[in-house]
């Protein structure tokens, strides 16, 4: 039987070599994005090379009607899907509140709600049929203190890690995906300036990619990629929170408040 999974930002970046992570394993793939050039091309590479079968399903998931037809699809149990990759996302440049109210609306819509709505539509029928997966991309700002997208991105941890303790008795797992900073399209989309980051701290998304699916069949609630992270991690979870938050906040002042005025 021929495992399905539908990946969410699946045009570039993180969710492009989670399609090519899970076409590699022999799954038919649901490709979902707003761009449909990009879905298309990727589907006929990767049926070029792995003679993978991919769904392209355009949809803007901040359109309710795009949200509403990603939702129906995964609720399809006439084409079931196996396992759902929450992927999709955005950053902003700017602390909170130095960012339009708006922006900051729609992200937290497109990192919580999203993968929220999607994953509910998708677990009765991981229940029922007892098997599945959901993976949960979220970041290593989701452990500190780190603005409005991490605060978005330790939702998305903490979702995870509860829903995996309930749908264990069902057989199906969920796995939290916890990347540091990736080589994706992310910085540039968001208009982040990298450029002072050390080469170390990079990783690469076939990397990140190949960790998750590991962790994923290993059952673990966590994938971190790289010794870097992981001591991150465990020192971000043991450190004492006023501590981190000190730390944090020499780091994270307001655009007016920084000597060079960006």
């Amino acid at each position: 039987m021929t495992t399905t999974v539908l990946i969410t930002g699946a045009s570039a970046g993180l969710g492009a070599a989670f399609a090519r992570g899970f076409a590699a394993k022999g799954c038919a793939l649901v490709l979902v994005a707003r761009d449909k050039d990009r879905l298309e091309a990727l589907a006929s590479a990767l049926g070029r090379e792995f003679g993978t079968v991919s769904e392209v399903l355009p949809a803007d998931l901040l359109d309710p009607a795009g949200l509403d037809a990603v939702a129906a699809r995964l609720a399809d149990t006439g084409r079931p899907v196996d396992v759902l990759v929450n992927n999709a996302g955005f950053g902003l440049p700017a602390p909170f509140p130095y960012s339009p109210v708006e922006d900051e609306e729609r992200m937290l819509d497109l990192l919580v709600k999203v993968p929220l709505r999607l994953t509910h539509a998708l677990l009765p029928g991981l229940r029922e049929r007892r098997r599945g997966a959901v993976l949960n991309v979220s970041s290593v700002a989701g452990l500190l203190p780190t603005g409005t997208y991490g605060a978005a991105k330790a939702w998305i941890t903490a979702f995870s890690e509860s829903l995996r303790v309930d749908m264990e008795p069902y057989g199906v797992r969920v796995l939290a995906v916890v990347p540091g900073f990736t080589r994706t399209e992310f910085q540039e989309r968001a208009g982040m300036d990298v450029s002072s980051l050390r080469e170390a701290v990079w990783l690469e998304p076939e990397a990140v990619v190949a960790k998750a699916l590991r962790d994923l069949a290993r059952r673990r609630p966590l994938s971190i990629t790289g010794r870097r992270y992981q001591a991150y991690a465990l020192a971000a979870r043991h450190l004492p929170r006023g501590f981190v938050a000190r730390k944090m906040a020499r780091t994270r002042r307001a655009p007016a408040d920084r000597p060079d005025g960006r």
